[in-house]
């Protein structure tokens, strides 16, 4: 009876264990999914926000280069005609930001970084720990220890 009895008991701490291990693994990827998310979400308000600027700096080259060239036009002088290059410039610049291909060479030169320079993504003392969090915390705390006053530290 007794050997029957602990072989039930291991047969459901395996039991036990698979499931607790499956519904670590479900946890783990609803997190990877929720942070996916999160992470179009914010690159979706950052697409239109760039989007939204590049509809007002448009806007405003479009005024600048009239401005401009009804200038050059009435006192025939070339500088007045000058500042229309770097807005160009800075207007594709922007409307490639927004509306163009420049996310895709972003990520392509992101994706060539991880692969073949993955030494400068390296965090300056490596990836904390533990043990180094706990540390700073004990600092922390014996600083306002030791000088009250400086409590918002």
């Amino acid at each position: 009876m007794g050997i029957s009895h602990s072989t039930s008991m291991e047969e459901n701490f395996k039991k036990n264990q698979d499931f607790i291990q499956s519904i670590s693994k479900i946890k783990m990827e609803r997190h990877i999914q929720m942070m996916y998310q999160l992470r179009e979400r914010s690159l979706a308000m950052e697409i239109a926000k760039q989007r939204e600027m590049c509809n007002w700096i448009t806007a405003f080259t479009v005024v600048a280069t009239i401005g401009l060239f009804t200038g050059f036009r009435r006192t025939k002088r070339p500088y007045l005609l000058a500042p229309m290059l770097p807005l160009t410039f800075f207007t594709a610049y922007q409307i490639d930001c927004a509306y163009g291909t420049k996310i895709y060479r972003i990520q392509q030169e992101a994706e060539n970084i991880m692969q073949f320079e993955p030494e400068i993504l390296e965090l300056p003392c490596g990836l904390p720990t533990a043990s180094s969090i706990d540390q700073a915390r004990l600092d922390v705390e014996e600083k306002i220890k030791l000088h009250p006053s400086n409590s918002h530290i």
